[in-house]
């Protein structure tokens, strides 16, 4: 059977071509739209690492912290802290006073 597309109606040829159109449009729209959520969840999948990293260093920088405190805590110095005089105007130590 042989098919002649000058036997066809120009309205039907419109009608097709913009079917073909929009089909081509809704390809482009829903591919554009799997790229975006590939992205997105490429982009919260970094971001969750990101973050993670950043939550276990201060957690270690913190808990090492602690372990300096609490091992310079037990530490004693084998000499006591002699007091040292300041000089004093009498009433209120350490202030210079000037001449009003």
């Amino acid at each position: 059977m042989y098919f002649d597309l000058s036997a066809v109606e120009t309205a039907t040829l419109v009608f097709i071509g913009t079917l073909a159109f929009a089909l081509v449009l809704v390809l482009f729209v829903a591919v554009a739209a799997f790229v975006a959520l590939i992205l997105v969840g490429v982009g919260r999948l970094a971001w969750l690492i990101v973050a993670g990293t950043l939550v276990r260093l201060v957690h270690g920088i913190n808990d090492l912290w602690d372990g300096l405190v609490r091992h310079a805590s037990t530490v004693e110095l084998p000499g006591d802290f002699q007091a040292q005089p300041s000089p004093s105007t009498g009433t209120y130590p350490r202030v210079a006073l000037r001449d009003s």
